[in-house]
């Protein structure tokens, strides 16, 4: 007896000595002082409460890569900085072909950029909820295809997603405690797209929680998963716009080739906005949101978000695609990336459509004169009056149907909410925690008694009211409109226009201003050119300076 438990003592002995030992990068650390002095921040949504994640452990999401970060050095990573950092696709994709690069080192290189950045207690950004532990192995193994990739190819790029969107052996949380065990084996429709196209999912950034329709005037770029998202134009100083915030943040501060996010109403041009990326924001219909926890399957929608237009056409390209499990998915024609931004087009006798209310923006009049000195004909406009009642009510609604569908489709089965209202009970289990900043906008979905054909009146009048804003673009006969940053984002939504957003600037105080083009449906190829146009005119892009 004595010899049986003496050998059983030591194979376990042996077993846990085996096990890996996950090293500890990541500390919580005391915040209060932080958060004290946060206080005097003259906006009230920048007062935070918290800033670390009361949930995530980022050791953990590290450790299936500790032997090969084990042998990167800080020296290794300064020598691949000129090969990576701020740079676009096709110039990446070169270095590859010419043997300066492989697909495993410009991985590497983002883990070990990301794990040195986000475990610095004066320079964490908390845009970084999961990571792809199959990631290095799906590297190595583009490593090993033929070198001669077109330039234009998303093949064996790095690319993060939005965390209300689906892949295959990582969880989608949408931010929400309540989905911290909403591990999935489908990739959304996109993200199969974005495979097929030769993408790697690096892994899962932060957003605001459930895609900002969650709590009310609480701060951009919180959930409970990930904590606090930053700005890295101004750490705890600018908002990192939302709800996409994670998105823009890893884009801006070089975590990621590019990123993927999540609109309804701003939540890709605010956030693009804010962080100084170009953000696209297409038809509803050009990319599916089959496998993305929902607010409204009336104006949802994914889309791209990069550092430049030329690695927004290449990743819009690799998520296009008919879904049949969305109803509202539609077969646009293909184009060619390197044939979209052919050099010949220009804005020469383009109608531009000029809001006159915010002509005294000097960073928008001056982008209005550097397009008008290229040729583009200058239309200013003052549209009507509108209204915007009804707005929440669809949300209410949409989400109330919606975001059950989901859960029951393509959410983990032992997932224990099913509806709004069970979300709403498991936060007050520990409110403290898991919604900190309240439930608002959830307690009003569960009291909002709009039939469904309510619904559709009032998805009737605030389509009707986004036209009449946006008639000009018909009447007048106008290519597109330019607004600022997501100004006008909830109009061109209810109205089902597309958006995109590019850099135009910075504030005195160094925050990034944006030029949104707001374009009549299905004018995404359109838009991309002039965006194009616009961006070789101006490049006033700045990576920010504490994360060159």
């Amino acid at each position: 007896m004595r010899k049986a438990t003496f050998l059983l003592l030591t194979v376990l002995f042996i077993s846990a000595c085996k096990q890996k030992t996950v090293k500890v990068y990541f500390k919580n650390y005391d915040e209060s002082s932080e958060i004290e002095k946060q206080q005097d921040h003259e906006k009230k949504r920048m007062q935070f409460k918290l800033l670390q994640s009361k949930y995530l452990d980022l050791n953990k999401e590290f450790a299936p890569f500790e032997k090969e970060l084990s042998s990167f050095s800080e020296e290794e990573c300064q020598e691949l900085k000129p090969l990576i950092l701020e740079k676009d696709i096709p110039t990446i994709q070169k270095s590859i072909t010419n043997n300066k690069l492989t697909y495993e080192k410009l991985t590497l290189f983002y883990l070990y950029r990301i794990r040195k950045i986000e475990s610095d207690n004066t320079k964490y950004l908390n845009e970084i909820i999961s990571l792809n532990p199959k990631v290095l192995e799906e590297a190595r193994a583009k490593d090993k295809e033929a070198k001669e990739v077109d330039e234009f190819s998303l093949n064996g790029i790095p690319i993060l997603i939005k965390d209300n969107i689906d892949a295959a052996g990582m969880i989608t949380t949408a931010g929400a405690v309540a989905l911290q065990n909403n591990s999935t084996d489908k990739d959304a429709f996109i993200v199969k797209k974005l495979r097929e196209a030769g993408a790697l999912i690096l892994g899962k950034v932060n957003l605001s929680e459930w895609a900002y329709f969650f709590c009310e005037d609480c701060p951009l770029g919180y959930s409970a998963m990930g904590g606090q998202t930053l700005n890295p134009y101004g750490r705890k100083i600018f908002e990192t716009g939302g709800s996409s915030s994670g998105s823009g943040v890893s884009v801006a501060a070089n975590y990621a080739v590019a990123a993927v996010g999540t609109e309804t109403a701003g939540s890709i041009t605010s956030p693009s906005s804010q962080n100084s990326v170009v953000g696209l924001k297409p038809t509803i219909g050009i990319l599916s949101r089959s496998g993305i926890v929902p607010i409204s399957s009336t104006l949802d929608t994914p889309g791209p978000m990069t550092k430049s237009m030329v690695d927004n056409v290449i990743l819009f390209e690799a998520m296009l695609g008919k879904d049949n499990e969305d109803a509202a998915s539609l077969e646009i024609e293909d184009f060619s990336p390197k044939e979209l931004l052919n050099n010949n087009y220009t804005v020469q006798g383009k109608r531009i459509g000029v809001l006159k209310s915010i002509l005294t923006d000097s960073i928008y009049k001056a982008s209005v004169e550097k397009l008008q000195e290229a040729g583009a004909e200058i239309i200013e406009i003052t549209p009507p009056e509108i209204s915007s009642d009804g707005f929440i009510t669809l949300l209410n609604i949409d989400m109330k149907h919606d975001l059950p569908k989901y859960l029951s489709t393509y959410g983990n089965k032992n997932l224990t909410v099913k509806n709004i209202q069970d979300v709403v009970e498991f936060n007050k289990k520990d409110s403290i925690k898991r919604a900190p900043y309240g439930q608002q906008l959830f307690e009003g979905i569960v009291k909002d008694t709009t039939t469904l054909a309510q619904l559709e009146v009032v998805k009737d009048s605030l389509s009707y009211n986004g036209k009449k804003f946006l008639q000009a673009l018909k009447a007048q006969n106008l290519d597109v409109i330019l607004s600022i940053n997501n100004y006008h984002s909830g109009i061109a939504a209810v109205a089902k226009y597309p958006t995109l957003t590019i850099p135009m600037g910075y504030k005195n105080t160094g925050e990034p201003v944006s030029l949104t083009f707001i374009g009549k449906p299905f004018t995404e190829k359109e838009l991309l050119q002039l965006g194009h146009v616009f961006e070789q005119l101006t490049k006033v892009r700045k990576a920010p300076v504490d994360y060159n």
